[in-house]
């Protein structure tokens, strides 16, 4: 039977051939097998039409004319490629070209066919396929819910996997996130001769840039030959075990994280796995996961079963835990009123320490307990009280080098076993005195920011042993042993005192008593002597008006009476001349004392008579206004007084000028003494003067917050010098064009315990009111200086802030020095930064100092240039090497039409042509580094590089480079 369908009409031949041949032709045509044999048939029917050309495949899908040559005769659906008949007659008769027609319609109507049956044998394929991965799916699910343990099913999962592919080497492996390991529940392998065991674990870093180790990093599978996975997996391969011929990995995946994977491999060259086999086994793993998890479910709540009675008998001790954390707290917070009370309790000293022994064996073991003083010489070590099981007295003794005077000397806690006695013994900084103990604690006691002693416990039994809980607790409750010690023996000294002072008025009452008839004579003269010393006590010398201690007289007895009726209001208003200083020192003392006097005059006018004006001192006056109904009465005197001292003053024939601020208080119900409302009426005072002078202000909540704020400020100051936490941050300078670390500046900050990370704009001001600002700066001098080497390496730099007060010590530059010298520190390391208003303050000196410090290798640099004087006399005057420009300009550079570039771009060249170096401040935006890169700057720091960190962390993550 002929396969030629019978719709097909076999036109004449061009050369009149019979149609017995190309109806062969035709017949085997419409039986190839495939596409290239359709291309050879036809060939053979162009032999027969006579028609000579080249045939081939073309990716071109254009209909192209016989004219051209070249004529596309048909199109296969599969491949998407077109027949062509190349170098053909560039005119053909028409019955060639009706003949090439019929040809193409024969070979597309194959092509057509074959197409068709290559989708139905795909079809077929797909859908037995998928009835093999249902049966697997069913087996899967039904595996999971049987009551086969751990082994059996992962071997009924290899039978599973085995029937969709070749999987006769196969490897199921599991990760633990929590430890990194894994480890291999099933294991078949027909070449590798150490399988690993189902219950070990491996750390995954053993095992890195392995198939598995690959595997489980990725969360895509992994197939190919070795060869292949050499090559995708470059830099990260390295194979461990038997090299197979073909391996395929699939990972385990519980949501996106990996949790494990499957493995099949081949050993076989005539096997190897197929992108359809790389997909059936990623959608089957995912059944298996499901299926281990169900497993692992199932196992857990029985684990939970199991664990109930101990989850519960865990919450019970925790809760016991708790309990005792809370019973503990209440001992020590019990303890702590105890210590207070025992403060202000009339006991005597030796009562004292052996109750605070008691409060203290209270919270921890204490059976042997001391406690250890400085002498008033703070040369010997005093022990007023001691409890000891061997050492039942103990001596006072010179200062040395035992376990309580290194807690003296280090002025921090000591918590020692035997072997770190030893260690200390070793390094000399430590000798155990007296009995060994098995452990030792001991902490300083510190009143007046100094260490005055140590409290100690020991324990002589290994069943006693003291641990960093102990310390800290202990730590903790010295500090109010301190306190209640040093309160106690101030009471101590006052009983003392007032022993003594009864002693001597016993005395000198019976010297009285002896020398009285003769003292009876001299009464009356006494007594007018008394009654003008009073006056005189009472009242000052220059302007007669009553001073600060019949102010204070008065001011008492009107908040006796507002705290006994607060409708009796009453207002104290501090009073400061402004500029007085100027005018004393411009022209004379005695026209001074003739402007106080004459301005007491004035301000006792605008009072009524039951007001009191006094002079507290100076410049300073003092008004007490009583009965006032509210604070508007209070303002419009104040109003008054101001308006009158703004008035010239006539003084000989000179006519002076001045004003007054003026600070209002007001009583209310937590005022006690008289002093605190002429504290805060002098607070007031100042914020009027903060405010612009020739002006009142009024005491209110928000000046008292402050007040006590820059109290509590300025102890915390203090304390933070002796606990050392004022500590350097760095941040980076950094070369613009590439962004490496070329240096670092040091900048001041503050470690509160309680605030956090302070900068210096938080503190600053305070510190230099009270004194303490160049003590934290030479505490910030002497880390940076351990630490510029580590951080300048060998061609870096660490810039150093030295401001103006420095300069007015002569000695700045050799302290400078001597302090590098003593930390072995190369001089070229360390950049010192000084501000213009810097070298105004004293221009020889400062010239002189920064000279010495160039001469000896330390670059100096002017800070914040072009926001003071930018005088350019600075530049040829003083050794300046670096100019750096303040943020200020650089934050507008990438502002369209700012006039921070011409400026910038100024100072660039003027630097250029000084041969100086110019570092940018305030970074921040990749659009200011681009602007200053393209005027020139070379160097720069800010936010956009980084932000100041420690040393630690520049030293642990970034290296410094020249």
């Amino acid at each position: 039977m002929s396969s030629v369908p019978d719709s097909c009409d076999f036109p004449p031949t061009a050369t009149g051939a019979t149609p017995a041949p190309l109806r062969e032709t035709v017949e085997k045509l419409f039986q190839a097998a495939d596409a290239d044999s359709v291309l050879e048939h036809c060939r053979t029917a162009l032999a027969c039409f006579d028609v000579r050309g080249d045939l081939r495949w073309s990716a071109e899908a254009d209909d192209v004319p016989p004219a051209s040559g070249r004529l596309s005769l048909a199109k296969d659906p599969q491949t998407l490629q077109t027949l062509v008949v190349e170098s053909i007659p560039s005119q053909l008769s028409a019955a060639s070209s009706e003949e090439l027609a019929w040809l193409g319609r024969l070979a597309s109507t194959r092509l057509r066919q074959l197409s068709e049956t290559g989708r139905l044998y795909e079809a077929i394929s797909r859908l037995a396929m998928a009835e093999r991965l249902q049966r697997a799916l069913y087996a899967i699910a039904e595996l999971a819910g049987t009551a086969h343990n751990m082994t059996e099913m992962m071997q009924s999962l290899h039978a599973i996997v085995g029937m969709l592919m070749y999987a006769e080497n196969f490897y199921i492996v599991l990760y633990d996130p929590a430890t990194d390991s894994v480890r291999f529940p099933y294991y078949v392998d027909t070449v590798d001769p150490k399988p690993p065991a189902p219950d070990a674990s491996h750390p995954l870093q053993e095992m890195r840039h392995s198939l598995t180790w690959n595997l489980l990093q990725s969360t895509q599978p992994i197939m190919g030959s070795v060869e292949e996975l050499a090559h995708q997996l470059e830099g990260r391969f390295n194979l461990i075990g038997p090299a197979c011929e073909h391996w395929l990995g699939v990972p385990l995946l519980r949501g996106n994280q990996v949790v494990g994977g499957i493995t099949v491999q081949s050993y076989r060259a005539d096997t190897h796995y197929t992108r359809q086999d790389r997909d059936l086994l990623s959608y089957v793993a995912q059944h298996m996961q499901t299926a281990l998890e169900r497993r692992e479910a199932h196992a857990e709540l029985e684990r939970r079963v199991a664990d109930r009675t101990a989850a519960l008998r865990a919450t019970n001790r925790v809760l016991r835990q708790q309990v005792l954390q809370r019973q503990r707290g209440e001992r020590l917070q019990s303890a702590l009123f105890r210590i207070a009370e025992l403060a202000s309790a009339p006991e005597s000293q030796q009562n004292f320490y052996a109750a605070v022994h008691r409060v203290v064996g209270g919270l921890l073991y204490a059976r042997n307990f001391y406690i250890a003083l400085r002498d008033e010489s703070g040369e010997n070590i005093v022990f007023p009280y001691s409890i000891d099981e061997i050492e039942t007295t103990r001596l006072p003794r010179p200062i040395g080098n035992g376990a309580t005077e290194y807690v003296l000397k280090h002025g921090k806690p000591l918590l020692a076993d035997r072997q770190a006695f030893e260690r200390l013994a070793e390094s000399g900084e430590c000798a155990e005195l007296g009995a060994k103990s098995v452990c030792w604690l001991g902490v300083p006691l510190i009143w007046d920011d100094r260490v005055m002693g140590v409290l100690a416990v020991q324990s002589y039994s290994p069943k006693h042993i003291y641990d960093t809980r102990d310390q800290e607790l202990l730590t903790f409750v010295s500090y109010h042993i301190a306190n209640a010690l040093q309160r106690k023996q101030t009471s101590e000294s006052l009983k003392q005192a007032y022993v003594n002072l009864e002693r001597r008025v016993t005395e000198r009452t019976r010297a009285l008593a002896l020398a009285n008839r003769d003292l009876r004579e001299q009464i009356a003269e006494r007594e007018r002597v008394e009654r003008r010393l009073m006056y005189e006590t009472l009242h000052d010398s220059l302007t007669g008006l009553p001073n600060r201690t019949l102010l204070l007289q008065r001011l008492g007895q009107a908040l006796q009476a507002y705290h006994a009726d607060p409708n009796k209001l009453f207002a104290v208003l501090f009073i400061d001349l402004d500029r007085f200083k100027v005018i004393n020192d411009s022209v004379g003392h005695l026209i001074g004392d003739d402007l106080l006097f004459q301005a007491g005059s004035r301000i006792r006018a605008c009072l009524k008579t039951r007001d009191l004006v006094a002079r507290l001192g100076g410049d300073e006056f003092a008004v007490l206004l009583e009965d006032i109904s509210d604070l508007g009465k209070a303002s419009l005197v104040a109003e008054r007084i101001i308006a009158e001292l703004h008035v010239p003053f006539r003084l000989g024939i000179k006519e002076i000028f001045t004003s007054a601020s003026i600070g209002i208080a007001l009583p209310s119900p937590h005022y006690q003494q008289p002093e605190e409302l002429l504290r805060d009426a002098d607070a007031a005072m100042y914020r009027a003067k903060d405010e612009g002078r020739h002006r009142a202000a009024v005491f209110d909540d928000r000046l008292r917050r402050e007040v006590l704020s820059l109290l509590e400020m300025e102890g915390d100051l203090r304390r933070a010098l002796s606990r050392n936490e004022f500590v350097p941050f760095y941040q980076p300078i950094v070369a613009l064009e590439d962004g490496r670390t070329v240096g670092y500046e040091a900048l001041l900050r503050w470690r509160h315990p309680d605030r956090g990370l302070l900068c210096p704009g938080d503190f600053l001001a305070v510190a230099e009111e009270n004194g303490s600002a160049e003590t934290i700066d030479w505490q910030i001098f002497e880390q940076v200086a351990s630490q510029v080497s580590l951080l300048a390496g060998t061609d870096g730099f660490v810039s150093l802030n030295v401001s103006g007060r420095h300069f007015r010590q002569s000695d700045l530059d050799d302290r400078l020095l001597d302090l590098l010298r003593s930390h072995r520190v190369n001089p070229r390391s360390l950049r010192i930064e000084v501000t213009e208003r810097t070298l105004l303050e004293n221009p020889a000196q400062v010239k002189r100092m920064l000279d010495n410090l160039r001469q000896h290798g330390v670059s100096i640099a002017l800070d914040d240039f072009g926001t003071g004087y930018s005088s350019l006399s600075y530049l040829h005057q003083y050794p300046i090497e670096t100019l750096k420009i303040d943020r200020s300009f650089i934050i507008e550079l990438a502002i369209a039409g700012s006039h921070s570039v011409p400026v910038v771009r100024a100072i660039q060249v003027l630097a250029d042509s000084l041969h100086m170096q110019v570092i940018a401040e305030g970074i921040e935006e990749e659009a200011q580094r681009q602007a200053l890169r393209h005027i020139g700057c070379r160097y720069g720091q800010g936010f956009l590089f980084a932000r100041p960190q420690p040393a630690e962390v520049w030293l642990g993550t970034a290296s410094v480079t020249g």
